[in-house]
């Protein structure tokens, strides 16, 4: 490692000789910086394993999500594969502002934990959806992984085609009001 100060993505060097830490990862045979910081190599106190731990500590004080947080974001994108979103806030029902939108993804495998092979992403989720979910992986420099696969996760607010406000009638449904027009969703039981 070159430099003290690691930016989002660059290489750390082979897992041979590199232990994973937190806020890095790995792809393929090398270990990557998953967040701009300073980088800490720990030594190892294994005789088993001699590599040495590289991790990249959070700046104090930053809002940044970690492994099991819970968070708000509203749906940018849907494809067949999966929904990008915007991570808006951190908490069941985002008491944490961020500065700044974050990048995240929830796969069509982590949408619901049941019936994983009918799950079609359009009817779960669309463009300018509120989504609670869970992170279940830092990803990689591009983006958070999300999954809304619990009851109390999955669409929070959502609006009709026609620009109404919508509310939940079921797990998978929400109902414009003032159309009576049901659209399908994958709704979040509240918490």
């Amino acid at each position: 490692m070159a430099s003290t100060i690691a930016l989002p993505g660059q290489l750390l060097g082979p897992t041979k000789s590199n232990t994973i830490g937190p806020v890095t990862h790995i792809s393929g045979p090398n270990l990557y910086a998953s967040i701009a910081g300073p980088l800490v190599s720990t030594p190892s106190t294994s005789k088993s394993s001699p590599a040495a731990t590289i991790s990249i500590p959070r700046p104090s004080g930053a809002l940044l999500p970690e492994l099991a947080t819970t968070v708000i974001g509203k749906i940018t994108r849907t494809n067949p594969r999966q929904a990008s979103l915007s991570i808006l806030a951190l908490g069941p029902n985002g008491a944490s502002v961020l500065r700044e939108p974050l990048p995240a993804l929830i796969r069509q495998q982590d949408i619901r934990a049941t019936e994983i092979d009918k799950v079609k992403v359009a009817e779960s989720f669309r463009v300018g959806d509120v989504v609670r979910a869970v992170v279940i992986s830092l990803g990689d420099e591009r983006a958070y992984y999300l999954t809304t696969a619990r009851n109390e996760l999955g669409v929070v607010m959502a609006w009709s085609e026609g620009g109404n406000v919508m509310v939940p009638v079921s797990w998978r449904e929400f109902v414009d009001e003032g159309t009576g027009v049901r659209e399908g969703r994958k709704v979040a039981k509240p918490v």
